[in-house]
């Protein structure tokens, strides 16, 4: 009988210490700043304005990319971008300037603690960071303050899923995101309470009143690919692209997205569908 006491005191104390030890390193495995390598020269990128936006806990670094689509005679729709935990908004800018010939501005927030911001990432200062982001943007006279829209890659989800909560916007894109961190507490064993950083997308898609747009890989192995299909089941106008991808490589070829991106869009009334060519 003490053998068996023994070994479920043990046991006990093991899994306490499992779980303290999780709770107070689940921040480092969910964003993992530290592990990133800092591209050592950033090309210069024709038109990118550097931002800097005052937080409580310091300044956060934010790049803008505006629209280059004909002349500017009125402001313009613009989209706000959240990255994946294991990147930087430098990764990003060759990619998202395409989305400025469809006459879009693109602004890239870097997350609390991340490349060159101040602070440390939580879902608190994370929330911070990008209602604070969005305010200095719907000032500028080149952007239509109407037309904000909100895309978030993998955690990114999570982030303008915080910023949908505290802000309007006019649609929502989630790609190979989650529907909240506290889903994944069972596959480590562990009580969902004991989440720190919940970021509940599912909650937020649900009293979501504009259109959602959910980009997910089948073979997603990080997120798996139910967590999409539970997001566009909960949208009130919700769309859902697949493709036969896992998480990394979603989407599998990005010209194919940013064509399905133009089209979401204009079914969305973000931007004009384009004019058919008159009769001569």
């Amino acid at each position: 009988m003490n053998i068996l006491v023994k070994t479920v005191t043990w046991a006990l104390f093991l899994y306490f210490f499992y779980c303290g030890f999780l709770y107070v390193m689940q921040r480092r495995v969910l964003f993992p700043r530290h592990l990133i390598e800092h591209p050592s020269n950033t090309e210069n990128i024709p038109g990118l304005e550097k931002i800097w936006v005052a937080t409580s806990f310091g300044k956060i670094e934010t790049w803008f990319l505006p629209q280059t689509a004909g002349s500017v005679t009125a402001p313009a729709p613009a989209v706000i971008f959240a990255h994946g935990n294991g990147e930087l908004i430098d990764f990003w800018p060759h990619e998202l300037k395409k989305l400025n010939r469809l006459g879009i501005g693109v602004l890239l927030v870097e997350y609390p603690g991340y490349g060159r911001s101040k602070g440390s990432p939580s879902q608190k200062n994370i929330t911070e960071a990008f209602t604070g982001a969005y305010d200095v943007l719907v000032t500028r006279e080149d952007v239509d303050s109407s037309k904000i829209v909100l895309l978030g890659r993998s955690v990114g989800g999570g982030a303008v899923c915080r910023l949908a909560a505290h802000r309007s916007s006019a649609a929502l894109i989630l790609m190979s995101s989650f529907i909240s961190v506290r889903s994944f507490a069972s596959k480590y064993l562990v009580p969902d309470f004991l989440v720190r950083d919940p970021l509940d997308n599912l909650a937020i898609v649900r009293a979501y009143q504009g259109p959602v747009l959910v980009v997910h890989g089948r073979y997603d192995e990080v997120i798996p690919f139910s967590h999409g299909k539970t997001l566009y089941q909960a949208a009130k106008q919700g769309k859902i692209i697949t493709y036969e991808s896992a998480h990394n490589d979603c989407p599998p070829n990005w010209d194919t997205f940013w064509r399905d991106f133009e089209t979401f869009l204009q079914d969305s009334g973000v931007i004009k569908h384009p004019r058919e060519t008159p009769v001569k």
